[in-house]
């Protein structure tokens, strides 16, 4: 009979060393996955979540202002127009000799 529960003891320990040697195996592979995979996304040249995040914020921003510098300019496009159409108003109304008096 001992010699059976030995024979079990045996076995357990053969097959309790062999997961241990399972794992570090399982372990290795990982970290030389992850290695290989880190040298592959450094040669990709990527850029890390806080960076992308700033530019994204920087994009915004000068979209933002290029829309208000855009509907200033349209502003006084508007006004442009309005004097110019102010002074065409102005001329036709006035007299020939309005005008000659003025290109002396």
């Amino acid at each position: 009979m001992q010699s059976q529960n030995r024979f079990f003891d045996d076995i357990a320990r053969v097959a309790s060393g062999a997961v241990g040697a399972i794992s570090g195996v399982r372990g290795e592979i990982e970290q030389r996955l992850r290695d290989q995979l880190e040298r592959v996304l450094v040669g990709m040249d990527l850029v890390s979540r806080e960076e992308f995040e700033a530019v994204k914020a920087m994009a915004a921003k000068a979209r933002e202002e290029q829309e208000l510098l855009q509907r200033q300019i349209a502003a006084l496009e508007a006004r442009l127009a309005d004097v110019g159409k102010t002074r065409k108003a102005r001329s036709s109304t006035q007299s020939p000799e309005g005008k000659s008096d003025r290109q002396r």
